[in-house]
């Protein structure tokens, strides 16, 4: 049996992932993320962990690789070109707002009355503690802002790029931050520092966009070729932390050597794999990360502080909020951006926590003020998410012109979709949306795209397609597309929970729409046929009957056979793909088959005399029941169970078979 020289790193370790589950089982329920819970159960238990930690910094330093690994994925869906598209964003928003932020807390320091300050800051504090204070109020929470962003789908969106450009700012600042405030307590030559600083960074950053995408696109083949999953994996993780390290040994941050990765590889063609493989690790090390940072607060301290921590927060939300703000507005968005944007971005940040310690360390505030300011950042942190679901809503009541503004795009959806009926909507046009709509398009098939990049809406606008900036989750745009006219809806993203919320507002509007949805992972069908999807199409299956058929042919099988063995599989797995809806154009001599087999909807009548009969009287021996429509419900054949009325049946048999099947559906049973 193994012996642990710590005999308490066992119960340690469980203790905590139990913790962990529970707060993410009940913050859940309240629609918080797993990130709270991950801070609550820091703050909760910090005392009593730390007491059973021999080396706190080695937790705090795994932790602190999950925020590596989280700008490496950010890294992967923003290639070069995008970046220099967001330049604006980057380097005129948040340099603006780091540096108004710094300058806005040195004036207040002092011109304020010393008795607002008393209790928080000593007698002999100068602009330096305000300088520091206001470095570390300046950081927003790049892991929780950019988190939320990509699990909300709003990285696209005018206040997300908004907000991941001042972030990535703030990140880059904190390089010139750290070097600043130690120097400012000594007699160094400062100036020098931030050149050689400075210098160094626009050398090596410039060296490794340069030459970093032809050398880790042919590195990254090499290791493909190899044919071994744990050789990739492992090689994703070694890119990863080797560019954090080269950025940190260049005197950089780790997290902007991380992010430069990620766009390397993104230039590549396994960023997807390269996605897959990183986030594990990426959301373990993440939540051990703000486990880490919810420890640094004493609880044992807030009675004597709840005053000054009270103060302190109600200074930090509501003028940082006010401040970004006002810049976004002043640099060209409108007000309702402009609102969105603040409210992501009015939190704490995790290097404000790290700046703040220098600043303890060289002096300029006492212990005191520390856990003060540590507390208020914290409360502000845990505070984010529920500012951030709440962001529409105030954007809309404290901006008419952004009400007005959502009525125009609900406007263009609507002349989008204006006199199109029985079309279908595509939520999403990405590349598999773009694939389904020329496909729609050669068979003159009318369709509304909703799509929530910008770029992507106003490049395919431009070419002529029927596509508008919208999110398909809400209710206003499904409506305002044209869903109730509509003969079908495809969710073309690969993103199961949003593609849940999706489908929950469909069968509230249409109950008896056909949606299909695309999915990469074969595991979440049930649960999207469970969430209302009339059927779904995993992309692995797909392209394994593809592949397939083209060996089968090679291999020397005839056509015939082959299409018959393709079909047979399709058969098994889209139970309600089975077959064809007769058309009119199927009744034409030279289509017909007399063998087809044919799909077939009966919906039972109100007063139907089959309510509460077995479904196989009924239908018949000729004809199978492939599943019905209950209230809105998708229910397999094996669920069904009794029929009842307004049960939709969908029929699967000959044409002669469902005829007569229908007939004994409408008329019910013989007395």
């Amino acid at each position: 049996m193994p012996e642990y020289t710590n005999p308490g790193s066992f119960e340690l370790a469980l203790a905590l992932m139990a913790a962990v589950t529970a707060a993410v089982v009940i913050l859940r329920r309240f629609g918080q993320p797993p990130l709270v819970a991950y801070l609550f159960v820091g703050v909760l238990l910090g005392p009593w962990v730390t007491r059973f930690l021999d080396d706190e910094d080695t937790v705090r330093h795994m932790g602190e690789l999950g925020v590596v690994l989280l700008m490496f994925t950010l890294g992967l869906e923003f290639n070069l070109a995008k970046l220099r598209s967001m330049r604006h964003h980057v380097f005129v928003l948040g340099s603006l707002q780091v540096g108004l932020t710094l300058l806005g807390s040195v004036l207040m320091l002092l011109l304020l009355p010393a008795a607002l300050l008393r209790g928080l800051l000593p007698a002999e504090a100068d602009w330096k503690t305000g300088f520091v204070i206001g470095a570390a109020l300046a950081m927003s929470s790049t892991a929780l802002i950019t988190k939320l962003l990509a699990e909300r789908r709003e990285l696209e969106t005018e206040h997300g790029r908004r907000a991941f450009g001042v972030l990535l700012f703030q990140d880059l600042a904190v390089i010139p931050l750290l070097i600043v405030i130690p120097a400012l307590g000594g007699d160094g030559n400062l100036a020098g520092a931030l050149g050689i600083a400075l210098l160094k960074a626009v050398v090596l950053l410039a060296v490794l966009l340069k030459l970093g995408p032809r050398l880790m696109r042919h590195w990254f083949r090499m290791v493909a070729r190899q044919r071994s999953h744990e050789l990739f994996t492992l090689n994703v993780l070694l890119s990863s932390l080797f560019f954090a390290w080269l950025t940190h040994a260049a005197g950089l941050s780790m997290e902007l050597g991380a992010f430069v990765a990620g766009m390397l590889i993104a230039e590549t063609e396994f960023r997807v794999q390269v996605e897959d493989d990183i986030k594990p690790f990426r959301d373990l090390l993440l939540g051990l990360f703000f486990i880490t940072i919810g420890m640094k607060l004493d609880l044992r301290e807030l009675p004597a502080i709840w005053a000054e921590v009270a103060v302190l927060l109600a200074f930090i939300i509501p003028l940082k909020a006010l401040l970004i703000a006002g810049l976004v507005r002043l640099l060209g968005a409108s007000d309702g951006t402009s609102i969105r944007s603040a409210l992501w971005l009015a939190q704490a940040g995790e290097f404000g926590f790290v700046l703040l310690g220098l600043g303890l360390s060289a002096g300029y505030f006492p212990a005191s003020t520390m856990q003060v300011m540590l507390a208020s950042m914290l409360l502000s942190m845990l505070a984010a998410p529920l500012l951030i679901q709440r962001a529409d809503w105030l954007a809309t009541r404290l901006s008419p012109h952004d009400w007005m503004m959502q009525s125009v795009r609900l406007q263009e959806i609507t002349a989008k979709a204006f006199g199109r009926n029985r079309h279908v909507v595509i939520c999403g046009f990405g590349r598999c949306g773009q694939s389904l709509a020329r496909l729609l398009r050669a068979e003159g098939v009318a369709y509304v795209a909703l799509d929530t990049d910008p770029d992507r809406v106003r490049s395919a606008s431009k070419g002529g397609e029927p596509v508008v900036y919208a999110d398909g989750v809400k209710r206003e745009a499904l409506l305002a597309a044209g869903l109730q006219r509509a003969s079908a809806l495809a969710i073309t993203f690969d993103d199961t929970p949003t593609a849940e919320k999706l489908l929950h507002q469909v069968r509230q509007i249409a109950p008896l729409l056909p949606v299909l949805v695309r999915t990469a992972h074969e595991a979440d069908i049930a649960r999207l046929r469970a969430a209302g999807a009339t059927e779904v199409i995993p992309e692995i299956i797909e392209g394994s009957l593809m592949m397939g058929s083209h060996v089968l042919a090679l291999a020397g099988v005839s056509l015939p056979k082959v299409f018959r063995r393709v079909r047979e599989v399709r058969e098994d797995r889209y139970q309600m793909l089975q077959g064809y809806f007769e058309g009119a154009d199927d009744l034409r001599e030279d289509v017909i088959e007399h063998d087809a087999v044919m799909l077939r909807s009966v919906e039972l009548p109100e007063d139907s005399g089959w309510n509460g009969r077995e479904s196989l009287l009924a239908i018949g021996e000729r004809v199978r029941l492939m599943g019905l429509i209950r209230e809105g419900q998708r229910l397999s054949a094996a669920q069904a169970g009794v029929l009842k009325s307004r049960d939709l049946l969908i029929l699967t048999g000959r044409n002669e078979d469902l005829e007569e099947a229908e007939t004994r559906l409408l008329e019910g049973p013989s007395a």
